[in-house]
């Protein structure tokens, strides 16, 4: 799956699996009898969302979140099991997609102009000279 420049990640549903328990967050007596909170488990190594490269730099970038091979993130940020769904899942796939971007290319080092390096002499100048001016016959 193609994921171009300003195009979502988006992993399948089928890869995904997903866990939910009581969650420790807001919402009073009702956080006591239901399963708010949102678990999704993926494993990169067999995904087919992702290129042999994404996946290779899938597996190296989040080595040390993987357990058993499988990415976890969990949710309980929400009072409801929806919309922690929806976040779990979210910050899965910006996880991925961040890990699996290419590389920046290296900074190309730049020198300063020769403008540039005259101006800034010219203020150190300046300001020496005015630090002498205060040195003064203060006996």
């Amino acid at each position: 799956m193609s994921n171009g420049p300003g195009q979502r990640l988006r992993l399948p549903d089928a890869e995904l699996t997903w866990r939910f328990s009581r969650s420790s967050g807001p919402g009073g007596q009702h956080v006591n009898t239901s399963d708010t909170r949102a678990e999704v488990s993926w494993d990169p190594a067999t995904s087919s969302a992702l290129t042999p490269v994404q996946r290779d730099r899938v597996l190296v970038a989040l080595r040390a979140r993987l357990e058993s091979g499988l990415l976890t993130v969990a949710s309980s940020r929400y009072r409801s099991q929806h919309r922690n769904r929806e976040d779990a899942r979210s910050r899965l796939e910006d996880m991925v997609a961040k890990a699996a971007a290419a590389p920046a290319p290296p900074r190309r080092p730049t020198r300063a102009s020769r403008r540039s390096r005259e101006r800034r002499r010219a203020a150190e100048q300046r300001r020496a000279q005015v630090k002498r001016e205060r040195r003064g016959d203060w006996g």
